[in-house]
């Protein structure tokens, strides 16, 4: 038998999940409402319930000044992204050239790469279509490359999602990980 500490403990660390899933739910109904509210928790908590998920282990460190420029700058990002998809489809003159292009991560971690994939696909113009977990390797689709400069470009873009990420709410081994990584780059900055 589970003692009260040990539950509320339990329910603490899935709280952030079920935040999720409930914005998650009022996003995909496009309402913000009392009704979609709850509603939205009796979708989470039927699906925290029946779609029994081992527990992920939340590093416990939120960086609130990266994880407001993550938020910004993923803001600006759809956009932009957005606006450039829109220019390449009303480019009647040349069909914008598309790869589906390897990314490594640094990481290993279930949660920043799955944040990582998850940011790259929200992204207008770039689709995860597919993660090679035990190499950490993400294969993302993307439109508007011509040359293999573009890609590289594309390739550090989705890098630049993990290391925003890690700064946000990776653990400080992460970060440090992260920095010792980057900075060993050709041209690395943290």
């Amino acid at each position: 038998m589970t003692t009260t500490p040990k539950r509320l403990a339990r329910v603490w660390r899935q709280m952030p999940f079920f935040v999720w899933l409930v914005a998650l739910w009022m996003l995909l109904w496009g309402q913000f409402t009392l009704v979609a509210f709850l509603t939205g928790v009796a979708a989470a908590i039927f699906v925290t319930r029946v779609f029994r998920l081992p527990p992920v282990e939340l590093s416990g460190r939120i960086n609130a000044w990266y994880g407001l420029i993550f938020v910004l700058t993923f803001a600006v990002e759809v956009v932009r992204g957005s606006i450039v998809v829109a220019l390449q489809v009303f480019d009647f003159r040349r069909q914008p050239g598309a790869a589906i292009i390897a990314v490594p991560l640094v990481i290993d971690d279930d949660l920043i790469m799955t944040h990582t994939a998850v940011t790259a696909s929200l992204v207008p113009g770039s689709l995860l279509v597919d993660v090679d977990r035990d190499r950490r390797i993400l294969y993302v689709h993307v439109v508007g490359v011509d040359t293999i400069a573009d890609i590289d470009a594309q390739r550090r873009h989705v890098q630049l999602w993990e290391r925003r990420i890690v700064r946000a709410v990776g653990s400080r081994k992460q970060v440090e990980q992260m920095r010792t990584h980057t900075a060993a780059a050709p041209g690395g900055s943290v």
